[in-house]
């Protein structure tokens, strides 16, 4: 009897627990009356400007390198008069951040935990996204965006249909992802040209290679100043191995794996780069190089911007990073040094003759809708950024937008040439734009720079501005062609998702069990033996369970 009553007692438990899950996935799921509403109507066209004056919220974080003429706000800009002079719509800010980025998401934190009034949309480059989806204050934009995108900004977000994976939940999109170039960040090696002509070296083509080139720059004085006091390599690893400069990702890479990133192996699932075997031969590189004083003994306490000055300054002569760098910050160490040169090299391949390098997502934020927004406001967004995607990604001749976004802030004419010399110095007006780079098509950048650097005559005013732009450091050129053509090592990261629950609850524990067993390996602190020990510890501490948590997810999006 007693059995029969805690049999019923659980069944009670489980249709109720049953019909609790429905009711969230049934809450999850309602379709609010702003988005109702727009997907009910019949018409899907946009109006040119609207008859009377919409207005669009949103919050803003102001970074340090966003600059205004005298007078002029993230407010009231060139950009939010043209968005009212030329649609009627009035870009309101409900409040704006400034100093370092965790100030806007600490804002926003607190703004969601007591339960204030969010804004029409949210444009952001931040973790915070996921909270903001889970929130459930967020509505579903796959359709929102079949409906109402125009066809340059649809073909453009097609180029890679996994930018949605991040922002997704139960097969939803949950935030539109804010388009970046392709292979934006992917690595190539900066090293210093004068030095390699002084010394008499070759071009590197293997690790072996690439050491003999530092020894030569550590032992045989490059800099002629008789003392002992350069450096191979500059890198900073005290966030990770594989950065967004002064990487050192691709010394992995020629061992065949990616640290710091999911990656997926030849039976189709994910594996965190950073235990994989190939890790060890890393490890054990990088300790070698710490112990002959190819890299700085300072580099594991420095981040990616303090390691690129050791470079900068004239103390080494290799660097990692991205094509742009040619134009920052490394362009600066010709200011620092008188007769300094460098050059863009490939990546460097391992002993087995394998090469990698991270890779770069095509998109580097997103926007979210309020469930609440008026559907005008709505249209709005979509009404603003379907012109830009239009008109500004890739603009005509003789258009609007063909030397800039305008004339005496981004650029003026000098005899009817576009030149940056704005008096009172030039400012980024595409960073005054809602999502902050204007529009973004991802393959043409990298597409227009291998065809400039392979003796391509510029035609378009796309062309004709990313010419003009890479002439005034031409190392620029070499280093895109590189990138393209070494495309092929690419090792793209493949876990894009929200956090998972073992990730929220553990992450940082884990990061921790790797980030300091590693950095005791480089430094020689611990034998590089230990290796398998640290990966164990760290696989029972939870990253077994985060491995089952991503592997899931990758089936769901694949």
């Amino acid at each position: 009897m007693l059995k029969h009553v805690k049999q019923m007692g659980v069944l009670s438990l489980i249709l109720l627990f049953s019909f609790s899950l429905l009711a969230c996935s049934n809450e999850s799921k309602k379709v609010s009356g702003t988005e109702k509403e727009l997907l009910t109507s019949d018409s899907k066209e946009l109006p040119e400007k609207f008859d009377k004056e919409v207005t669009l919220t949103t919050v803003r974080h102001v970074a340090g390198d966003v600059t205004f003429k005298s007078g002029e706000s993230i407010e009231d800009n060139v950009m939010t008069r043209w968005a009212k002079e030329k649609f009627n719509i009035n870009i309101k800010y409900n409040w704006t951040t400034s100093g370092p980025p965790d100030a806007f998401t600490t804002k926003i934190r607190l703004a969601l935990s007591a339960n204030e009034e969010m804004p029409d949309i949210i444009a952001l480059r931040d973790d915070v996204t996921q909270d903001l989806i889970d929130s459930k204050r967020f509505m579903p934009v796959g359709e929102l965006f079949e409906k109402y995108a125009s066809e340059t900004w649809k073909n453009a977000m097609g180029e890679d249909p996994s930018v949605w994976n991040a922002f997704m939940r139960d097969g939803e999109k949950y935030a539109i992802p804010i388009l970046d170039y392709s292979m934006n960040g992917d690595p190539v090696l900066f090293i210093r040209e004068d030095w390699m002509q002084k010394l008499n070296l070759e071009a590197p083509k293997t690790i072996e290679d690439l050491e003999k080139i530092m020894d030569a720059f550590v032992n045989q004085d490059p800099d002629g100043n008789g003392v002992n006091d350069t450096f191979g390599l500059a890198t900073g690893f005290k966030n990770n191995f594989n950065t967004w400069m002064s990487d050192s990702g691709w010394v992995f890479g020629a061992y065949g794996t990616m640290p710091n990133q999911w990656n997926e192996t030849s039976d189709g699932k994910l594996e965190y780069g950073s235990i994989n075997p190939a890790v060890k031969d890393g490890l054990a590189t990088m300790n070698k190089w710490m112990e002959k004083g190819y890299i700085h003994k300072e580099s594991g306490l420095w981040d990616e911007t303090k390691a690129q000055e050791l470079f900068v300054s004239g103390r080494a002569g290799i660097i990692a990073g991205p094509h742009w760098m040619a134009n920052w910050p490394l362009s600066d160490i010709k200011k620092n040094i008188d007769g300094s040169q460098y050059k863009a090299y490939p990546i460097p391949s391992g002993p087995d003759g394998k090469a990698g390098r991270h890779g770069t997502f095509n998109y580097n934020g997103a926007v979210l809708i309020n469930k609440e927004a008026d559907p005008e406001s709505i249209k709005a967004f979509f009404l603003y950024q379907n012109y830009l995607f239009d008109h500004y990604a890739n603009p005509e001749e003789s258009s609007e937008f063909e030397y800039g976004f305008a004339e005496g802030y981004d650029y003026v004419l000098k005899d009817g040439v576009p030149t940056k010399d704005v008096p009172g110095g030039a400012h980024p007006v595409g960073k005054y734009s809602l999502t902050f780079d204007v529009a973004r098509i991802p393959s043409i950048q990298m597409n227009t720079l291998y065809n400039l650097a392979n003796g391509a005559e510029p035609k378009t005013p796309f062309e004709k501005k990313a010419k003009h732009n890479a002439d005034v450091n031409p190392e620029v050129y070499e280093a895109a062609k590189i990138v393209v053509e070494q495309k092929d090592i690419t090792m793209p990261s493949m876990f894009t998702g929200a956090p998972t629950e073992t990730m929220k609850s553990r992450g940082q524990a884990l990061d921790k069990i790797l980030d300091e067993g590693f950095n005791k390996i480089v430094y020689g602190e611990l034998s590089v033996d230990e290796f398998d020990k640290i990966v164990e510890k760290w696989k029972k501490s939870g990253g077994d369970a985060v491995t089952e948590e991503v592997n899931k997810w990758y089936e769901s999006v694949k």
